[in-house]
């Protein structure tokens, strides 16, 4: 049927109030619950076939109206996973390539995501904007994408209104064509001319079946009185019996087919199917093919209604039975309710803790869908306790979350102090004090928690630049050459040439020479090369040791880090801290991914291959991943 034409579009600068509350992830929606089960509403009595073939005949006329225009089924699209321009896209795509009045299921399901993700975005932009020192009053927000959404969404509906303003002019028309026709066989009948009164006759009847449909309101009524002049015709027509009784018996084939068809549908399973299929037999019956011998006629039929009749009382049984398992599905649903209702949301401390609570509420939700559906009338006293249960949930995570904004000011507030400082003593050469402050500055910006993510890359970059400006000062000072670093330079140079000399040394042997060379001193920032040199030459003593590999690994790495200390290199060793950290994330990443694909095997046998190679490909990264963590911790325990 028409939907309202005069439905008007949201305004492109949309006040956050009018859809905020759509943005609650966790609550607003009603999905399935609320809908009611269309064919309770059409079960009738079924006391004797008359109700059977009347509910059939009923649910024809409304098809006739439609013009048999069904919603095709598509391929499912989870539209809550798409972003707001993804969204954007498919409906454009879903209105250009199909069918005008095919697609309402499509568009409902695009609005609905789109309305929810849009909602969410003004809850945060108002956020902000109050945050800024703005009044929530004032506050509006106009976005390119949403003006595109609500062009097609207006594309739409006038496509849509046009579509069903020609479907009513159509049937209008279909139906002053068919009592046309009904008019010209009364014509015929009256009339008769036995020369060609059958062959007119054919052409009337290939007239009607030609013309489209007509509104359910005059669909049987002209059905019906055109199947009676057609029945007074092969009554009246005895001057060609040949003709008459060759039709007859072809009828009658074709009707006995019909019921042999019905009676078999009466045996499926799926009685929603059986009951589809019915209607579709029903309309062949009633649309195209003629009448039966008038002494058939009533045996006929009835042979026809009964079987109707048990398909209708297999189905009315099937709702019965339904509506019996209501009071199992509302208690399945109240103790969802109850355990959503006693969730403990009071340890949640940090966002970790409440992204964890938020995927189990999540799968709550899912059971509570997934508990069955209920007609309107059924559902909806335990929705609203459902949704009171989720909106507590929501209220606790949403104080938590603004607190946390809260939080993240301040924490910005006290970086920024800690910049302004450390840009104060870039230029400084009051080198001692200096180092020691500035040290502490980055020691006081590590224990200092989030800020605010779009301000985090930048009060970093300023910070970071601060401090390398003043440390490259200092250690460039600190670096000019004298007599005592030159004495190093070429202690270290004649060391690396016995180095070389070595032939399969012992693990102590190789730390005794790590030992020795650290003890030479340290080489001037300009000779930091030899350094590079020495440890090369080590790497590929210890590859020569008969040990596991992670352990050489391990030692390599040491080594590098010792070495950065005994040259309070800072900056350096901060670098090999956050490399570590990545590859820590990185192999993290590698192992859930591989996790995550055997899920996908969980029917193959233990030793299939493919299983096999993923399994081992998880070993391997998991012993990866405990020599980066003993890394990181070995970094972690220098005092620096």
């Amino acid at each position: 049927m028409l939907e309202n034409k005069n439905e008007n579009v949201e305004k492109t600068e949309t006040k956050v109030e009018e859809v905020v509350n759509n943005s609650d992830t966790l609550g607003d929606e009603k999905k399935m619950d609320a809908e009611t089960i269309d064919e309770e509403k059409v079960i009738l009595k079924t006391d004797d076939t008359t109700d059977a073939v009347e509910l059939i005949e009923k649910s024809i006329a409304i098809d006739a109206e439609k013009g048999n225009q069904k919603e095709e089924e598509s391929d499912v699209v989870n539209y809550s996973i798409l972003s707001l321009e993804e969204l954007v896209k498919e409906l454009s795509k879903t209105i250009s390539n199909n069918p005008i009045h095919k697609i309402k299921n499509q568009v409902e399901g695009v609005k609905s995501a789109f309305n929810q993700k849009f909602g969410a975005l003004l809850a945060e932009k108002k956020a902000v904007f109050i945050e800024s020192g703005g009044n929530s009053i004032d506050f509006q927000f106009s976005s390119p994408i949403k003006s595109e959404y609500n062009s097609l969404l207006t594309d739409y509906k006038k496509q849509r209104d046009a579509h069903y303003k020609d479907l009513d002019k159509q049937l209008a028309e279909n139906l002053e064509k068919k009592l046309l026709v009904i008019e010209q066989l009364k014509d015929l009948i009256q009339n008769a001319d036995t020369a060609t009164m059958y062959k007119s006759f054919r052409a009337l009847q290939d007239t009607w079946r030609a013309i489209g449909p007509v509104s359910k309101n005059h669909y049987n009524d002209t059905w019906k009185t055109f199947h009676h002049h057609v029945e007074r015709f092969y009554d009246l027509l005895h001057l060609s019996n040949d003709f008459r009784d060759l039709d007859f018996k072809h009828n009658l084939e074709e009707k006995l087919k019909i019921i042999d068809k019905v009676e078999a549908l009466a045996k499926e399973s799926d009685i929603n199917g059986a009951f589809k299929e019915l209607q579709d037999l029903h309309k062949i019956w009633k649309e195209d093919i003629g009448p039966v011998s008038q002494d058939m006629r009533e045996e006929v039929w009835g042979k026809f209604s009964a079987a109707t009749k048990k398909i209708h009382d297999r189905r009315h049984d099937y709702y019965r039975e339904m509506r019996s398992k209501y009071q199992e599905i509302i208690e399945k649903k109240l103790v969802i309710v109850e355990k959503l209702n006693a969730y403990d949301t009071s340890n949640n401390k940090s966002h970790k803790d409440w992204q964890k609570s938020i995927k189990e509420i999540e799968i709550l939700r899912q059971e509570y869908f997934n508990s069955g559906k209920l007609p309107y009338s059924k559902s909806e006293e335990v929705w609203q306790k459902f949704k009171g249960a989720t909106k507590k949930f929501n209220s606790a995570k949403n104080i938590f979350y603004k607190h946390e904004k809260n939080e993240q000011q301040e924490n910005l507030k006290k970086k920024m102090e800690l910049i302004e400082l450390a840009e104060s003593l870039k230029e400084s050469s009051d080198w001692e004090s200096s180092t020691n402050t500035l040290k502490k500055i980055q020691a006081d910006w590590k224990r200092i928690g989030h800020v605010p993510r779009k301000f985090s890359d930048d009060i970093w970059k300023r910070f970071k630049a601060a401090c390398n400006h003043y440390f490259d000062r200092y250690h460039e000072q600190k670096n000019s050459l004298n007599k005592e670093q030159q004495v190093v330079v070429d202690a270290k140079k004649a060391f690396l040439e016995t180095i070389k000399e070595l032939k399969e040394p012992t693990k102590d042997e190789i730390l005794e020479v790590i030992t020795n060379w650290r003890e030479l001193g340290t080489l001037p920032r300009n000779a930091r090369h030899l350094d590079g040199k020495f440890n090369k030459l080590i790497d590929r003593t210890f590859e020569g040791l008969d040990m596991e590999k992670n352990e050489i690994s391990m030692l390599k790495f040491t080594n590098v880090i010792d070495g950065l200390v005994a040259t309070e290199d800072v900056r350096k060793i901060d670098s090999e801290q956050i490399f570590v950290r990545k590859k820590i994330d990185e192999v993290v990443k590698e192992i859930q991914q591989l996790e995550n694909n055997l899920g996908f095997f969980s029917n193959a046998k233990d030793d299939n291959p493919l299983v096999l190679n993923v399994k081992k490909r998880v070993n391997e990264f998991k012993e990866d991943l405990t020599l980066w963590k003993e890394k990181l911790s070995y970094i972690k325990k220098i005092d620096y």
